[in-house]
């Protein structure tokens, strides 16, 4: 009798052991998702803050803020791979925005392009902040679905790795700096 209670003991902690930890795998995704949906949150305010600012400084040049507009606009539903192409295709944008700013020294000097410029700071440091708490999220998800004994109930649930958010391949490069 008493190997029978041992062996219930057993099976209970085991079935509690996989509940515990396919609530706490559960509850990981979940933050991902939460990390995921700051990231969208952040590139809805790059959005409007920005199209808000082009919109003052819009009479210095159309063309920039088409192409600013058309790639935020993509931002909805994406995937982690399609948000790293559009946070891409987003930094060239950026870039004209900078060359446009030397190709018009008035605009330069000009308190609503300074403005932008500070708008442009205020809200990347937002979405570098929602990046960096995606990625923490995915690491830890990440670690828990790998990590034997885990790794059972993970594969059990079908539960699998989840891509980090990577920067575009020219933020990876030395900044040249010249005077």
């Amino acid at each position: 009798m008493t190997a029978v209670y041992v062996i219930l003991g057993i099976v209970v902690v085991l079935v509690l052991w996989y509940i515990g930890t396919s609530n706490s795998i559960k509850t990981l995704d979940l933050k991902v998702q939460e990390g995921n949906s700051s990231i969208e949150v952040a590139l809805e305010k790059r959005y409007d803050v920005l199209t808000k600012m082009l919109d003052v400084v819009k009479g210095y040049q159309k063309h920039e803020k088409e192409v600013l507009s058309e790639v935020i606009s993509l931002r909805r539903g994406m995937s982690m791979n399609e948000m790293n192409q559009a946070n891409r295709t987003m930094d060239a944008a950026f870039g004209k925005i900078s060359l446009l700013a030397e190709a018009y020294p008035e605009l330069k000097s000009s308190n609503n392009f300074v403005q932008l410029q500070a708008a442009i700071m205020d809200v990347e440091e937002h979405l570098q902040a929602a990046r960096r708490l995606y990625n923490s999220n995915v690491n830890a998800y990440n670690a828990k679905i790998v990590v034997f004994p885990n790794s059972i109930v993970a594969g059990a649930m079908g539960a699998v790795q989840k891509p980090f958010f990577e920067a575009s391949e020219g933020k990876r490069a030395d900044v040249k700096m010249s005077f």
